[in-house]
């Protein structure tokens, strides 16, 4: 059997969410609206804080929805240089909006107030003025990591100093909350719009919810029609989200201790070095001499899937069809995937005794 860490989007719904989704009650949901989805989409504006909520089928169309609301056609938007926007809508701000982004480089491993406020253009007629900033959080290129509340508060005072609305893509915002303790609606507070997806830790098969203000979803609803985002019996797909919600989301803590656990073993792989999770997802940084596509394939043979992020990068996502087990299981495969990678290398009679490197 195969443990598939690759995402935690490759989850398959459990036998009770199957049984929601058979079940559901559904209607057009253009033409009148689905029961089902207008439940789910008013459960999430109340748990985000927000006026009103609208339903997607995937959280980058959600993401490009509020871009085209927010900014204005030949504007610039500002996102960390790893942002999920950046790096895998497929350039759809600049194809769908008609903007530039901006891309910032924190000193850490993401964005932050200081390193936005630095990299806003002096106001002058001759340089693209700034309309929006988009946050992420959890940070997924950043392996997961966390930006707290004070630190989305801190870049919302200096997006507001520009005059520019902020976005939030919240795609892993439940394993932020849960990570944290902070709940949902003090993150949301500083934002005028907020994202959510259902496919990964909450194990639904699609969806993700935009949520904000009454104006603005209701052009985001209009742009959503535009891009044929509108479905019909919706409900089908809504119904495993709040089953989801309501069983899933309690268990995000497990996820997040199995990738703890799952990174204090790989970490003594002496040719690696693992960044410390926050949440579910794990990233492992290889020694010069490594490559990650390689090491990906000794441990497929195993029956282990991990993502290859970067030439020299893997990543691993934590989810609800990896037991305690199975993590424990794909952890050491990976740790002697690593140590036969090392040993391809040349000699290893100088390889240093390791301790722990958190």
């Amino acid at each position: 059997m195969l443990i598939d860490l690759r995402s935690d989007t490759v989850t398959k719904p459990t036998a009770g969410m199957r049984r929601a989704i058979a079940s559901a009650e559904v209607g057009d949901d253009y033409l009148d609206g689905d029961p089902t989805t207008r439940r789910l989409e008013e459960q999430v504006a109340h748990m985000l804080g927000k006026d009103r909520a609208l339903f997607f089928p995937s959280g980058t169309m959600a993401n490009q929805c509020a871009l085209a609301v927010l900014s204005e056609p030949g504007t610039e938007i500002y996102a960390d240089h790893h942002a999920h926007i950046v790096e895998r809508e497929m350039a759809g701000a600049a194809a769908l909006s008609g903007v530039q982004i901006r891309t910032v480089r924190g000193e850490g491993p993401m964005m932050d107030a200081a390193a936005l406020s630095r990299a806003f253009r002096p106001f002058d007629p001759y340089l693209p003025r700034a309309t929006l900033v988009c946050l992420e959080n959890t940070h997924n290129s950043a392996g997961g990591l966390v930006t707290p509340v004070a630190g989305i508060r801190a870049m919302h005072d200096v997006a507001r100093e520009r005059n520019c609305r902020i976005h939030l893509d919240g795609a892993r915002l439940w394993n932020a909350s849960v990570a944290s303790g902070s709940a949902l609606t003090e993150f949301t507070e500083w934002c005028d719009t907020a994202m959510v997806s259902f496919s990964k830790g909450l194990g639904a098969p699609a969806g993700a919810v935009l949520a904000g203000d009454e104006e603005v979803i209701h052009r985001a609803n209009e742009v959503r029609k535009r891009l044929g985002g509108v479905m019909r019996q919706s409900g089908i797909l809504s119904s495993a989200a709040l089953y989801g919600l309501e069983n899933h989301l309690g268990r995000l803590s497990e996820d997040h201790a199995r990738a703890a656990d799952f990174a204090h073993v790989v970490d003594r792989a002496i040719a690696a070095t693992v960044m410390p999770p926050e949440t579910n997802i794990v990233m492992v940084d290889l020694a010069p001499g490594l490559d990650a596509a390689s090491v990906a394939r000794k441990v497929a043979r195993e029956g282990v899937l991990v993502s290859v992020w970067t030439p020299s990068r893997l990543r691993m996502v934590l989810h609800l069809d990896v037991s305690e087990d199975d993590a424990r299981t794909a952890a050491l495969s990976l740790l002697d995937a690593l140590d036969d990678a090392w040993r391809e290398l040349g000699d290893t009679s100088d390889w240093p005794v390791v301790t722990s490197k958190y």
